[in-house]
């Protein structure tokens, strides 16, 4: 009877073994795809990032010439820049871009 309880025993811990490994496998892949689904956000948006890194370029320079069919929403958004109106006095509205007009950008970032 000895031999057969050992057994049982052994039994058992070879089957929480087994769930263990398997909760471990799930978890793992969980993370895999949280850290997946990041960076295909930092993809898609590479100027949204802030970093430390002074060798990096800004995404525009400082004196911006508008192009064809960007609003001060999307130079701002690609810029950086969420203040681009008061950098600029010669813009009193928002439909006074258009494509060649130069304007002043000054990063937040």
């Amino acid at each position: 009877m000895g031999k057969s309880s050992s057994m049982a025993v052994a039994e058992k811990i070879s089957w929480y073994c087994a769930v263990f490994a398997a909760m471990m496998l799930l978890m793992n892949s969980f993370q895999v795809a949280e850290e997946g689904s990041t960076e295909i956000v930092e993809q898609q948006q590479p100027s949204m990032m802030i970093t430390g890194y002074s060798d990096r370029r800004p995404a525009c320079d400082e004196i911006y010439e508008v192009k064809e069919g960007e609003t001060l929403q999307t130079i701002s958004e690609k810029c950086g820049d969420p203040y681009i109106v008061e950098g600029n006095p010669h813009i009193h509205d928002h439909d006074d871009l258009f494509p060649g007009l130069l304007i002043r950008i000054t990063p937040s970032f």
